[in-house]
């Protein structure tokens, strides 16, 4: 699967994990997105390297997971790195 193919299933799973982590981690829905791109390109990368996770179809669900985990991580990093500069 080329670059263009981990930008869509980026912005898809940026929502889902937006939708699975709900609450104040900032940035809006624009940012979710983006870090939903660099997510599921961290999941597809750590799921290669780890896992050696054959990642070759866009609709496989092991790819989905990959992605949508990735995504996680990175919401939940940024989440933490963002924690200090939010005002209440």
């Amino acid at each position: 699967m080329g670059i263009l193919g981990w930008i869509v299933l980026g912005l898809v799973a940026g929502a889902i994990a937006k939708l699975i982590l709900p609450g104040r981690q900032g940035g809006g829905w624009i940012v979710t997105l983006l870090l939903g791109i660099v997510g599921a390109l961290l999941g597809g990368f750590l799921g290669s390297v780890l896992f050696n996770a054959p990642l070759q179809d866009f609709f496989s669900l092991q790819t989905w997971l990959l992605a949508i985990g990735g995504s996680i991580i990175v919401l939940l990093i940024y989440g933490l790195v963002t924690r200090g500069s939010r005002r209440a």
